[in-house]
């Protein structure tokens, strides 16, 4: 009896699997540039070290890290639709730097998350573009991160997101959270749109009328608007610190109103907002988004931002010059309400709306 002789089995390799480490390389030479333009002097390490090393800022006398991490939603959908991808960059950079800025830490240190089937350099590339505009907008180092491939774990031709921010402040100016009191007084800063937040809800909407992306909406399309990233306050709002002495901070991300404005009110105080849509300048999105979903005001107040990025509590005699500072930053902000004692059974936010 003639023996079978096995077959030969192929010899495999990791570009077999899904994974081709050229790639991989191809994007680090080429990305290496954008990120030393973001490098602050505290930071020791080179590109391509296994981990990113770095002083403490040497102007904080008493320093406290802080870290957040964050990512940007489902608003990457709506980039990968429309194949731009030079902009979610910039918001990644921004949902993890806005919280830090809440307690006065000035960022100093950005690590990113890319996640893949199989990787697009030249996609890549353009989204970490974006990680890297937005961390010199809020002037901290993009230190490194990782890209990861997974092919078969992942769906196929995708990617997604996530940052990772360190930030600094002096233990005696740290502004701590459920501090804003009776009296105080609440400035709204102007966002540049729903920034990134709530896109589930608007892709649903999409998703019942396709054409509405391709929409006029101010001079761009619809789709066009929503990728405007979202507004990096850390500038303005480290100026105000400086000069002013600010009870409260609060960064108006998923949850809108009613689950982010509590986090920053003392117990058994409430916030009660005197609110317009015609007075931001983002209104005609969310006029749009309103109607088209048919969505109440106060499901409006609960999803999103409704024009308003961040919100700051502060005393009467602060509010003038805070204002003037903010408005010549280019940032449209005003007085939206105040900081009330709250009633048994009362709601931590009150909203007045006017029309």
């Amino acid at each position: 009896m003639t023996k079978k002789v096995p077959k030969k089995i192929k010899s495999l390799n990791y570009k077999d699997a899904g994974v081709d480490l050229r790639s991989s390389y191809k994007l680090i030479e080429k990305i290496k540039p954008i990120i030393q333009n973001t490098s602050r002097p505290e930071v020791l390490s080179g590109i391509g070290s296994f981990s990113a090393v770095s002083r403490l800022p040497s102007n904080i006398a008493n320093p406290l890290l802080v870290t957040c991490t964050d990512g940007v939603g489902t608003k990457i959908e709506i980039a990968k639709k429309l194949k731009v991808f030079n902009t979610i960059g910039i918001d990644l950079v921004a949902m993890c730097v806005n919280d830090l800025i809440t307690c006065g830490a000035e960022p100093v240190l950005f690590l990113d998350y890319y996640l893949t089937d199989n990787l697009d350099v030249d996609t890549a590339f353009e989204v970490i573009s974006g990680i890297a505009e937005g961390c010199r907008q809020a002037g901290c180092s993009l230190v490194g991160g990782e890209t990861a491939e997974h092919p078969g774990s992942f769906p196929n031709n995708s990617f997604d997101i996530a940052g990772f921010s360190v930030g600094v402040v002096d233990k005696t100016k740290i502004i701590e959270s459920n501090n804003a009191n009776e009296s105080d007084v609440l400035i709204g800063l102007a966002s540049t749109g729903f920034h990134s937040n709530g896109f589930s809800l608007i892709r649903k909407i999409i998703s019942q009328s396709p054409s509405l992306l391709k929409k006029n909406v101010g001079g761009k399309s619809l789709g066009t608007r929503l990728l405007t990233p979202t507004k990096i306050y850390v500038v303005e709002i480290l100026e105000l610190i400086k000069n002013l002495d600010i009870s409260a901070i609060a960064h108006i991300t998923g949850g809108g109103f009613y689950e982010n404005i509590p986090r920053m009110l003392k117990f058994q105080t409430k916030a009660k907002i005197t609110y317009n849509l015609k007075d931001w300048p983002s209104q005609d999105l969310f006029e749009l988004i309103q109607k088209k979903g048919n969505i109440s005001d106060k499901e409006m107040f609960s999803t999103f931002n409704c024009g308003v990025g961040m919100v700051i509590a502060l005393k009467e005699k602060e509010v003038r010059e805070a204002l003037h500072l903010l408005n010549n930053s280019r940032i449209q902000a005003q007085r939206i309400g105040s900081v009330e004692l709250k009633k048994e059974n009362e709601s931590s936010v009150e909203i007045i709306l006017k029309k």
